[in-house]
């Protein structure tokens, strides 16, 4: 009688996956070569056994199942692909045309901020200088895209870009505020907090919220797994919800001053517009924000573009004039306030060295 030959795990992995492989093929033949196909590919770890003198343990295979999808439809010249098919970036097909005309507008107030802050001698005017650079980056990265659209790197870019730049805005609305209050307020203070002190925070809140979006943003490129992207939306829709808290609270130190009132509901209404957007996640099926390009200019760039041209009309450099206007920077205010903690500290200690002499 014959005795059959011991199949090794090696050889029984190697079976299995030409059948696996064999299975896919036969689906992916008969699948029709309208669509894209979307199948589950099964992928194999060995785990090494291993024996010594207390136990013997053999080696394990596991197998996992892999989302895996191939693309059936031809791209045209620029790349597109239908939404919702394998590779598909865009939710509509994007226009060139007007990203590169925000990109002409942004790049023009980037400019202009430039020139006024300059003229004006306001260094704290930086921040909208950048606030205005970053949105021009982001609408040329998004003109790039256009003809570009398999690029998942531009894409993310402009992303990234266009979700981050209007913290800038958010920081010079903090800046101007607590600077106004430090000019035209005698006692340079709003609900007894110091002008400089105000900025401070608003600022170091405001680098929170830029960091929780920062990581959010990151984290949802488009060629992640599902999981990772919501994951994602949820983080990024923390940092914009606090966000948009902190720009709450800016109101009630902003209320008499109505020019910065009116940039702070531009914010708000791009803020709204972001929560909608990812509040159904990131495919578009459901979310006619995602799948309409109209929605994207009326309530994200129309915003942006409004609340930094209104600090060109009226720059804080022709309203804040003369030596009074300039206020201690972040720096100098953190610094103050590290020097003062460490005076009251040094007066402290006489008392509490008394009070333990008095006890003894």
């Amino acid at each position: 009688m014959a005795t059959p030959t011991p199949v090794s795990a090696a050889e029984s992995v190697t079976t299995t996956f030409q059948a696996a492989i064999r299975q896919v093929t036969a689906s992916v033949t008969s699948a029709p070569t309208a669509t894209g196909i979307d199948f589950l590919t099964t992928k194999y770890i060995t785990v090494e056994g291993f024996t010594n003198d207390h136990a013997t343990v053999p080696a394990k295979t596991i197998n996992f199942a892999v989302p895996t999808c191939i693309q059936t439809i031809e791209p045209d010249a620029n790349g597109y692909l239908p939404p919702g098919t394998c590779n598909a970036l865009w939710d509509y097909y994007p226009s060139f045309s007007a990203a590169m005309a925000f990109t002409v507008l942004f790049g023009l107030l980037t400019l202009a901020h430039l020139y006024q802050a300059i003229a004006h001698r306001k260094r704290f005017c930086w921040v909208i200088v950048m606030a205005s650079f970053w949105e021009t980056m982001a609408y040329l990265f998004r003109t790039v895209s256009t003809r570009y659209q398999q690029n998942t790197g531009i894409y993310l870019i402009f992303q990234i870009f266009i979700l981050l730049s209007p913290l800038w805005v958010n920081a010079f609305d903090y800046m101007v505020l607590a600077r106004m209050i430090y000019f035209f307020i005698p006692s340079r203070k709003v609900f007894n907090i110091p002008a400089p002190t105000l900025a401070a925070a608003f600022v170091s809140f405001d680098f929170v919220a830029f960091v929780i979006q920062l990581t959010g943003g990151s984290m949802a490129g488009p060629t992640a797994p599902a999981e990772d992207q919501l994951r994602a939306i949820h983080i990024y829709m923390g940092g914009i919800g606090l966000q948009q808290f902190f720009i709450v609270i800016f109101v009630a130190f902003a209320v008499k001053f109505q020019l910065e009132m009116r940039n702070t509901k531009a914010a708000k209404i791009r803020i709204i517009f972001r929560l909608i957007e990812f509040s159904s996640g990131s495919t578009g099926v459901s979310n006619p924000l995602l799948t309409n390009e109209a929605y994207f200019y009326v309530l994200e760039a129309m915003p942006m573009l409004l609340a930094i041209f209104a600090f060109n009309i009226v720059h804080p450099g022709s309203v804040l004039v003369g030596p009074e206007s300039e206020m201690p920077g972040f720096y100098s205010t953190c610094l103050g306030l590290f020097r003062k903690r460490k005076e009251f500290r040094k007066l402290s200690e006489p008392e509490d060295e008394e009070m333990s002499n008095l006890r003894q």
